[in-house]
């Protein structure tokens, strides 16, 4: 059966008090994120279905703000949002290359 989607990115936007020991991706311009790979994906007008989602807490808050690219299972840290965005789309959602240097380690590799 197929999925109604290609991709589904969901990016992380909670938000939790500012003195909470894990952090807040929603802080950490969660929302901004957001916004920038949907204009980006428009942008881009990369075929396929694709989509752009808020998320609460996706539980890798101490390396927020981050995103999660399925089915690929690929996790990002967003460290400079129109740089990195833009990087992803064009070399994860476009040329189907991870971007190494913003990848999140997996379970298995030893990441939270």
């Amino acid at each position: 059966m197929a999925s109604f989607y290609d991709r589904h990115i969901f990016c992380c936007i909670n938000e939790r008090d500012c003195e909470h020991p894990r952090g807040c991706c929603g802080r950490e311009r969660g929302e901004a994120i957001r916004a920038r790979l949907a204009q980006a994906i428009r942008r881009e007008r990369i075929p396929g279905r694709l989509r752009a989602n808020k998320a609460g807490c996706l539980d890798r808050c101490e390396l927020g703000p981050c995103i999660v690219i399925y089915p690929d299972a690929v996790w990002y840290r967003i460290e400079e949002i129109e740089r990195d965005v833009d990087e992803i789309v064009r070399e994860h959602l476009v040329a189907g290359r991870v971007v190494d240097r913003l990848r999140l380690p997996d379970a298995e590799e030893g990441g939270p």
